[in-house]
């Protein structure tokens, strides 16, 4: 007999819906994945040792690893939209509007470094939250949304650094956030890169806020039907994807030791490919941290051995492209088996 709800009591709260598309993904689907982007990147480290001993030396080993600690981060937060069946092409130059505003914040404001770096990474929280704005609230396509706010991203950082780089040599102790070695011989780029892995892992994995994640990008439709404020939480997805930008942003400067308001285009299409690599469906209702990350470490392998190769900087561009379509044309084909 139902009985509805009793005078005065809140009712339950609403819990994601079980989706068949989320539910017909089993785990040994994901693993197999998994495995065979890991396989793909020991081909890759193989055949780059083979053809240029340089490559395994720990001075490229060192470099491959800083330059996948900005792609991971970047990736590990387009992750979180895309298995949402959005996508983010805003990250790129985000992520250089943040180090520009954490360079205005330390250099020409004088902030401690702390408020600075935390200031940096809200920033790429706002972007999130315009984007979030636009494509949850306004209703506009993530595509358009995202495209307008990498040409916004794009313009600010170099109105606001006057088209020069901010250079940190004043600010003590910055370059140690990605170039220092709390942990000996690791740098910590890579170590903020594996513990934002474990956060972004516990969100996607541990808490409501993934398990909302999955169920908008199975159904969006259906998961509002089953009382989901989808608008509300696709508005949290875009920030929190916002606020890894802005990690990104911070350890790219302090890599460099410097705001250049000219880089980050590009960097995009490396994170979405790393996520579709890594098993994450471009369809959403489907997302993998461990993945993202086999997915970068393979992103920057493949730039670093072309470049070691002395392969043209235009053939590079062709390679990436080439394995940013074939990471694309199987991510379809896994969806059309799977349905």
């Amino acid at each position: 007999m139902s009985t509805g709800h009793r005078s005065g009591a809140a009712p339950a709260a609403p819990t994601p819906p079980a989706t068949p598309t989320a539910a017909a993904t089993p785990a040994w689907r994901t693993w197999l994945q998994q495995g065979l982007a890991f396989g793909t990147l020991i081909v890759l480290v193989l055949f780059f040792w083979a053809a240029s001993p340089r490559f395994l030396t720990w001075s490229n080993i060192s470099g491959i690893l800083l330059a996948t600690a900005v792609i991971g981060i970047l990736a590990l937060g387009t992750t979180f939209i895309i298995t949402t069946a959005g996508i983010d092409l805003s990250v790129g130059t985000g992520m250089t509007l943040c180090s520009v505003m954490t360079g205005i914040f330390a250099v020409d404001m004088g902030l401690p470094m702390v408020v600075a770096v935390i200031l940096g990474i809200l920033s790429g929280g706002v972007m999130g939250l315009v984007n979030g704005l636009n494509v949850a609230v306004l209703g506009l396509p993530p595509f358009i949304a995202t495209l307008a706010m990498m040409m916004v991203a794009q313009g600010l950082a170099l109105v606001i650094s006057g088209v020069s780089p901010i250079y940190f040599h004043e600010v003590p102790g910055f370059q140690s956030i990605a170039l220092g070695t709390l942990i000996p011989g690791l740098p910590n780029a890579v170590l903020i890169m594996f513990v934002v892995a474990a956060l972004a892992w516990f969100l996607l994995s541990k808490t409501i806020l993934g398990r909302i994640t999955v169920a908008i990008g199975s159904n969006e439709e259906a998961a509002r039907l089953s009382g989901i404020d989808t608008r509300r939480w696709k508005l949290i997805i875009y920030v929190v994807g916002g606020l890894f930008t802005g990690v990104a942003g911070v350890v790219m400067a302090a890599r460099l030791g410097s705001a250049q308001p000219q880089l980050g285009v590009g960097y995009e299409l490396q994170a979405i490919a790393a996520v579709i690599i890594g098993g994450t469906s471009l369809m959403g209702g489907r997302g993998s941290i461990v993945g993202t990350l086999i997915g970068a470490l393979i992103m920057s392998v493949l730039i670093n051995g072309l470049r070691i190769l002395s392969i043209q900087t235009e053939w590079q561009n062709v390679v990436l492209g080439v394995v940013i379509a074939l990471a694309v044309f199987f991510d379809t084909l896994r969806n059309k088996r799977a349905s």
